[in-house]
């Protein structure tokens, strides 16, 4: 079963890979503020998904220590938040392969129900890298 998952990720990769976006700093932070992403947390959004995909929207996690997986642009991680499958399973109601996509309003979406229920606590890439430290400059974006 666990080759059988792996080979469905893989596959779920490469199909997506023609269609990922990496986005500049300033990409990102206008694709969030259109998103209602609050402008006063945006240096704290964009310093976490810098560090948690590197602004990649097809970025897939390797395999946490509890076999889960993260995915996209915000790396969610399909034991909680989306369905490996189909996407009717996880709180956000979304297949972990949309993540994976350019299209990121289903990405927003989840990222909006993870932080209203956790905080940026909820990132580990937030708290190793972006908490109490110096957050990016958007002023010229």
């Amino acid at each position: 079963m666990r080759v059988l998952y792996c080979s469905l990720l893989a596959l779920m990769t490469l199909t997506s890979c023609g269609r990922a976006v990496v986005f500049t700093r300033c990409e990102l932070y206008h694709e969030l503020l259109q998103r209602d992403f609050p402008e006063d947390q945006l240096p704290d959004w964009v310093c976490l998904v810098e560090n948690e995909s590197a602004r990649n929207t097809s970025a897939l996690g390797t395999l946490n220590s509890n076999g889960s997986q993260d995915f996209g642009l915000f790396q969610i991680n399909n034991r909680y938040w989306c369905d490996s499958w189909n996407g009717t399973e996880g709180d956000c109601h979304v297949a972990c392969k949309d993540l994976l996509d350019d299209d990121i309003d289903d990405d927003c979406e989840c990222a909006h129900l993870i932080y209203s229920r956790q905080g940026f606590n909820a990132w580990y890439g937030w708290i190793n890298r972006c908490k109490d430290k110096p957050l990016p400059d958007l002023s010229n974006c």
